[in-house]
């Protein structure tokens, strides 16, 4: 009688946990789990007794207000909470297509690119596993025009895209096909570190959170040890000016922007200080030549590879002074065959590699003279 009064006890309080696991709530994710120190766009929250998680993503495209997505990553054979109508993907997500090269970057900075089994403009991106592997990884074409039979052929775990105005095009076909998607919106963070904080996010999904955070850990070190030594050892504020004309206009970028922090705390002075909006905006030719003409060092000219050829797509700049002073230098050092860079790939989460390359080219006295090459910059001769 004894042995059987244990079971059936038993036997109740397995149902009562399961009843209590089943009813878990939505609202019962409120245990943090990862907060970001520099990022603003994603955070990552449990609940207790639960081993699953749920990847938030806040405002995850330009413009968005008070707009939120959520991916819970289920771990456990665990339920989703009652209520929740995002995405869901399985912990450890090893099929994974990215629509951005920057999520191969993240994936890649885990040792895990070999999880990459679709991407957008293979030819443009410069991974060495992608390149190297061009049976093993797709090109599912480009958000506006996305092949997607091939897209389910690859049997995908996730997709992670992006999007510009709005939501991606891709929701409504990959919510018909089944396929699960997430948000990244790591080029929404105007922190450098911020950006690079997204990896941990990307390392959440793929069930190495820990791997990510002991990658990200040393970037910020590092950066404040390069901002530390301009701060101190800088003796002037160069003037910058930035980019070049597209569709006969050039947009220069807000004083709050990513590459505006990164000139400032390489010890320059971004030269436009007009625009403090969250996005960047187009000036006309004529100020863009003034501006030019006032600066001290010109970054990021578009696609020009030596100043010749700055020269010649722009020849109303030729005789500006930094034209004149050789001191122009482009972030297209790692170009692959087709014209794909590398800067606009990894360096997202290398922040202290491109903070080095910017204070080696504004202020070199702060730097060992074996310590001022160049990685992702070169200067335009």
């Amino acid at each position: 009688m004894k042995r059987i009064y244990c079971i059936f006890l038993s036997a109740v309080l397995v149902s009562a946990i399961a009843c209590k696991q089943g009813a878990m709530g939505l609202d019962d994710y409120d245990q943090e789990i990862y907060r970001p120190r520099y990022a603003s766009g994603f955070e990552i929250v449990g609940a207790e007794g639960r081993q699953s998680t749920i990847l938030k993503v806040f405002n995850p495209w330009q413009g968005a207000e008070n707009s939120e997505t959520m991916l819970f990553i289920a771990r456990n054979g665990e339920e989703t909470p009652a209520g929740f109508s995002g995405q869901i993907v399985e912990a450890g997500a090893r099929r994974i297509v990215c629509m951005s090269s920057t999520y191969v970057a993240m994936l890649d900075a885990l040792g895990q690119a070999d999880r990459v089994v679709g991407v957008s403009g293979k030819d443009y991106i410069t991974n060495e596993y992608v390149t190297t592997h061009s049976d093993a990884v797709a090109d599912i074409g480009f958000d506006g025009n996305v092949d997607y039979e091939r897209l389910l052929a690859l049997n995908p775990d996730l997709v992670l895209l992006f999007g510009i105005s709005g939501a991606s095009g891709m929701e409504p076909k990959l919510s018909e096909m089944g396929i699960p998607f997430c948000y990244v919106g790591e080029y929404l963070e105007e922190s450098p570190l911020g950006k690079a904080e997204w990896l941990v996010a990307v390392a959440e999904i793929t069930d190495s959170r820990e791997m990510g955070e002991s990658f990200f850990a040393p970037i910020p070190q590092r950066y404040h040890t390069l901002k530390e030594k301009v701060t101190e050892g800088a003796a002037d504020n160069p003037r910058v000016m930035i980019n070049s004309p597209y569709a006969g206009s050039w947009f220069m970028a807000s004083t709050e922007s990513y590459v505006a922090r990164l000139i400032a705390d390489a010890g320059g002075d971004y030269i436009y200080k007009r625009n403090t909006s969250n996005r960047s905006l187009p000036i006309d030719l004529e100020e863009a030549y003034m501006l030019t003409s006032a600066a001290d060092l010109w970054l990021n000219p578009g696609s020009a590879a030596s100043l010749a050829e700055l020269k010649s797509q722009f020849p109303k700049f030729a005789n500006t002074r930094c034209v004149r002073n050789g001191a122009v230098y482009n972030c297209n050092k790692r170009l692959n065959a087709a014209g794909g860079n590398d800067y606009w790939e990894s360096a997202v989460v290398r922040p202290d590699v491109v903070l080095h390359d910017l204070i080696a080219i504004m202020h070199p006295e702060v730097l060992a003279d074996d310590d001022r090459n160049l990685y992702y910059y070169r200067r335009l001769e």
